[in-house]
């Protein structure tokens, strides 16, 4: 071969060797551009999705809705409460008279429990009486252990025997005896604030420190009543007849409640408004002086003086339930006046009394219940769960009572009360000027504008009121909210 030759086949070569070479370096070019490619993509992708309703619309093959926004929870009412109230055929007759004060046919859902029926005669043996309807407890309850009281162990198995109903719609069950008188707008006021889907164990203790102390501080006591959220009652049923038989040793049917309900680690929530009336004598100056909250119940109201003086047990509760129809939430709310020109002190508990001092007392005394009771068990003048006044022996320093004796509306917001002194008691009597100017009052007149149904949902504070006028003896008092920086008696 010449060498021309020669040279050509080794450029050939060189050609050959060359291609692969070049076609490296295009793969690594399309290869750099597709992962920048991929990169953008991913970059594009996840932008989109984040800013995107349309979530997983790579996933499926249909266009995706969004999930629709979660309906709003319709307000508590009367509607989601049922009642489970204990009694027994003995004492109904008699203290059905309380429940026919507060139950609403066809609006109030329950059941009061009794032992056995009512004799065929009494017209409130069945579920269409106008009056509270009654079941008879389920038979269960005569297999479980008790100590002392086995009407106990039925009451508390109410809680089972009303959750078993399955009734609909149910966020409360609320407990109470035949003779506990529930104020039911200002219950559901009261249970509203509260979310019914947890679990929830809501009432008071005892006014008596002996009650508590036997019992405990950490309970419900019954015939005040108490609530029990659905979920607890739920959970609760599930473990109730079980539990019951561990605690057979206890006195009443509340506290065996209490106790199974702390296995399952709830504790009491507490409202100042359920009122187990744990004392003895004359309630006047505890329902006089009430807290700041709502009224929600009334108790043992048999084993107390008449709320009026001159009126019967049962009458005497129509007249305040008159005025607690007006104005719900207002009820046995208590506000303070001060009379600097006469130097009086008035205190009004509204639909119930006001009390007319001829000498000026701070707040802090004012709020204090005047002691017109005793302790439950002992008969005590104390210890209570809350503070108290000693009636005074000087009757210069003792209060002119005035009790409800008119309740009217006042076009579509305004309410008017009235209140008359009672007749005065023979005794030792006050000559200072204040007083005697004060005997000359013979009537007070409270106005005011209806209380707003959401009042008791915010921080609790008293309103303010102001003597307007004195006219005639007739003294005019208005009450209304505290303007900026003012105070309640100021």
């Amino acid at each position: 071969m010449s060498q021309i030759g020669m040279q050509h086949q080794q450029v050939k070569k060189l050609k050959l060797l060359s291609i692969p070479d070049r076609s490296c370096e295009i793969f690594v070019a399309i290869a750099r551009i597709s992962l920048l490619l991929c990169f953008v993509s991913s970059i594009s992708l996840a932008l989109y999705t984040s800013f995107s309703s349309q979530r997983h619309w790579l996933l499926s093959p249909y266009p995706v809705r969004n999930a629709p926004s979660r309906p709003s929870v319709d307000p508590t009412n009367i509607s989601h409460i049922v009642f489970g109230l204990g009694g027994s055929v003995a004492t109904w007759h008699d203290r059905s008279r309380y429940s026919a004060l507060w139950w609403l046919p066809n609006i109030t859902r329950g059941f009061v429990w009794l032992d056995e029926m009512p004799p065929s005669g009494d017209d409130r043996n069945n579920d269409s009486s106008p009056e509270t309807p009654c079941r008879i407890s389920s038979p269960e309850w005569t297999r479980f252990r008790f100590s002392s009281s086995q009407s106990a162990v039925r009451i508390a198995r109410i809680i089972t025997d009303t959750f078993k109903l399955r009734l609909p719609n149910v966020r409360w069950f609320v407990m109470g005896d035949d003779d506990t008188v529930y104020f039911c707008r200002n219950l559901v006021s009261v249970l509203g604030k509260y979310d019914h889907n947890q679990m929830w164990y809501i009432g008071g203790n005892s006014e008596s420190v002996e009650q508590d102390v036997m019992h405990t501080y950490d309970m419900a006591f019954g015939g005040g009543g108490f609530a029990i959220s659905y979920p607890l009652a739920e959970r609760l049923v599930s473990i109730f007849d079980g539990c019951l038989d561990r605690y057979f040793y206890f006195y009443g049917s509340d506290q065996r409640i209490w106790a199974c309900i702390t296995e399952i680690g709830v504790g009491l929530t507490k409202e100042p408004g359920f009122h187990q009336l744990d004392i003895r004598g004359n309630p006047y100056g505890l329902l006089a002086a009430h807290p700041p909250a709502p009224l929600v119940s009334l108790h043992h109201l048999d084993h107390l003086s008449s709320l009026f003086p001159d009126q019967d047990k049962v009458h005497s509760l129509r007249t305040l339930m008159t005025a607690y129809h007006l104005d719900p939430p207002r009820i046995l709310q208590q506000t303070f006046c001060h009379d600097y020109k006469h130097i009086w002190s008035i205190s009004v508990s509204w639909g119930y009394t006001v009390q007319l001092y001829p000498l000026l007392l701070p707040a802090m005394d004012l709020q204090k219940p005047l002691q017109t009771f005793k302790t439950w068990r002992s008969s005590s003048d104390g210890p209570f769960t809350f503070d108290v006044r000693p009636m005074s022996p000087n009757p210069c320093e003792r209060p002119l009572i005035f009790m409800l004796n008119r309740t009217n509306g006042v076009g579509d917001r305004g309410t008017l009360t009235g209140y008359k002194r009672l007749a005065y008691t023979p005794g030792k009597e006050c000559n200072s000027a204040q007083y005697r100017q004060a005997l000359s009052v013979r009537g007070i007149l409270v106005s005011t504008v209806k209380m707003d149904p959401n009042y008791w949902t915010k921080a609790m504070r008293r309103q303010c009121c102001e003597l307007v006028r004195i006219q005639k003896g007739i003294m005019h008092i208005r009450i209304r909210n505290c303007r900026p920086g003012e105070t309640v008696t100021a």
